[in-house]
């Protein structure tokens, strides 16, 4: 798994630019087409920043078999951000409840088990290995000489 300080400063870099984008898009400009597609690339960068050092620490804490790797991380990271850009998209509708969160939660959940389940299970060879010859092999292979 690579260096916390990787995603920290990834997780830095994503805040700043999600939380100050959605600012800018809320302080200084209208609900036209643009600035509503913005607030929601805005608003996965915002939520995906700061899910970055949770989910990395949630895996470091419970390892996996295979271990997660960077991608792994990001990707659960980025379900945070595009739950969060659901859940507003579906208030923006007026159709959110709590079930319909309790259920869109459990299906990422899902989707994100069935990712990992994927992973375990996708077998690979290992290298072979040829096994290292003993001391008195070695010495039987120079006595015919």
């Amino acid at each position: 798994m690579p260096s916390f300080w990787i995603f920290f400063w990834i997780s830095i870099f994503l805040c700043l630019a999600g939380w100050g984008g959605l600012v800018y898009l809320v302080l200084e400009t209208l609900p036209y087409l643009g600035p509503r597609w913005l607030f929601f690339f805005f608003l996965m960068l915002a939520f995906t920043g700061p899910a970055l050092p949770v989910v990395y620490f949630l895996n470091r804490r419970f390892p996996t078999e295979p271990p997660a790797d960077g991608g792994v991380v990001l990707r659960e990271a980025m379900w945070v951000g595009v739950y969060a850009c659901a859940l507003a998209w579906l208030q923006l509708g007026r159709v959110l409840n709590p079930g319909l969160v309790v259920v869109l939660a459990a299906g990422l959940l899902l989707v994100e088990f069935l990712l990992r389940l994927r992973e375990r299970t996708v077998w690979s060879p290992k290298p072979a290995q040829e096994p290292a010859p003993s001391e008195d092999e070695e010495e039987d292979e120079f006595a015919d000489d």
